[in-house]
This record gives structure tokens, sequence and C-alpha cells, in this order.
């Protein structure tokens, strides 16, 4: 229980701060919002491509800006840690018997919490432009459970970069090299069929790739129950590997003070 309860006050500190400054969730959503009216306009006339079979292209695509909007969202967490680190917070936690896990548990928690309440509003606006869930309600609480673990595996991977690196420049480096070419890498904006061949054997090692396809067939088609629990067992499993090396990123840190 001690555990839980310092993971806990962990998550309830980035709330405090978002309760602060709800600005911040009306910034992070501008870009996906771009996106979904951007590229919804501008790469419509693909669904007519022979062999394209994703229905509308808001079908096809708001799936994809879920995830795209999870991967760059979490990829920022590691910039509280390097805020931390640079007033001496990090030190003070970590001279106390804290569990480490905890200190990179609840912030996660708090980044998935976070992508899950944007991913609604990025829902809700989707069906204003004429999404349709066929999935229903539940399709979308599947979308959304992506798109939190996704958002969990990142935030553990940039908490973990920002005590190795402990530069604001080396994680915006690192996340700016991450996020495009995954992005790309991935089904989000380009139906599987019509993509060439390397790309399509990448995306079959590619977690944002993973997180697409579980969602678009949970919440966007008639869902494909093996698809979506194998893909959804894949991000678990990301998730605890990217929170395990993050945890042991703060015995590196302690090491080399």
């Amino acid at each position: 229980m001690t555990a839980v309860r310092q993971t806990w006050q962990v998550t309830l500190r980035g709330i405090r701060v978002f309760v602060r400054q709800p600005a911040y969730l009306a910034m992070t959503l501008t870009q996906p919002i771009i996106w979904l009216l951007l590229f919804g306009a501008l790469f419509k006339a693909i669904t007519k491509i022979p062999g394209f079979h994703g229905g509308s292209y808001i079908n096809f695509l708001t799936p994809g800006i879920v995830v795209m909007l999870a991967v760059s969202s979490a990829g920022w967490t590691g910039m509280g840690f390097i805020e931390d680190i640079a007033s001496g917070v990090i030190d003070r936690e970590l001279a106390s018997p804290v569990w480490r896990g905890a200190l990179n548990a609840g912030s996660v928690i708090y980044a998935a919490l976070m992508v899950a309440l944007q991913t609604v509003l990025i829902v809700a606006l989707a069906l204003v432009l004429g999404a349709n869930y066929v999935g229903g309600v539940g399709g979308v609480l599947l979308l959304i459970l992506v798109a939190a673990l996704l958002a969990a595996a990142f935030a553990s991977l940039s908490n973990g970069v920002a005590l190795l690196a402990r530069q604001r420049e080396a994680l915006i480096g690192a996340v700016t090299f991450v996020i495009l070419p995954l992005t790309f890498l991935s089904t989000a904006l380009m139906q599987q069929s019509l993509v060439p061949a390397w790309i399509r054997t990448v995306a079959r090692f590619n977690p944002v790739n993973w997180a697409v396809e579980a969602g678009r067939s949970a919440a966007m088609q008639h869902i494909d129950w093996g698809l979506v629990a194998s893909r959804i067992g894949l991000l678990l499993a990301l998730t605890l590997f990217s929170a395990t090396l993050a945890t042991r990123a703060f015995v590196h840190y302690q090491r080399s003070l």
C-alpha cells in the first residue's frame, strides 16, 4: 500500500499543476486538431484509390491522430524530471525512502490520464466532422485504453532519457527524432496495403502501428478481437519494459552524482 500511496502522491502533484494551468490542455490539442482538419482535407481523395477499404478518410484518420497525439504528448513527460533535477527536487526525493518506481509510475499515470482526456476531445471533434464509430462506446473506450497504454510506454522512455541525459536539448532531440519516423512507418495516415513492402515490414515491429491497428479495429470497424487483444498485449509488455528501464535509470543517475 505504501507504493500505491507514493505513486498516487506523484500523480496528484501533476494533476495539481494541471489544475493551476489548464491552458496546457488547449496547447497540446492545437497540433492534433490541425492534423485532423488539415490531413482530413488534404488526403480525402485517398479513398478513391483502388484498393482502399477504410471507408471515409475521417474514419480512417481519427485513430491515427489519437495515436500521434499520445506519442507526441507523452514524449515530453521527461521534461518534468529535467526541471526537478535542475531545482534539486529529484535529489531530495532520492534521499528519502520513496520507492523509485513510484516516481516514474506517478508521472506516467498522469501522462496517460491527460492523453485519455485529450483522446475524448479528439473523438468528439471527429464525430462532429462526420466520423462513424462502428464499434460504439465500447470501441471508443478501447481506443482510449490503447492510446493511454502507448502514452504510458513513451512517458517511461522519456523519463529514462531525461534521467540519463539531464539536458532539455537531448530530450527534445530524442523526441523529435522518434515521433515522425514512427508515425510515417505506420498505418496512421495510409492503409497498409497501399504502402511500400519495406514499410509494412517495419510496421510489424512499430508500437505506434500496434496502437493504430488496435484502435482502428476497435472503434471504426467491426472489432477483430484477436487483433485487438494481441496488440494490447504487446503494448502492455512494452509499457512494463519501459517502466523497468526508467526505474533502473534512477540507479545510474545516483551513481553519477
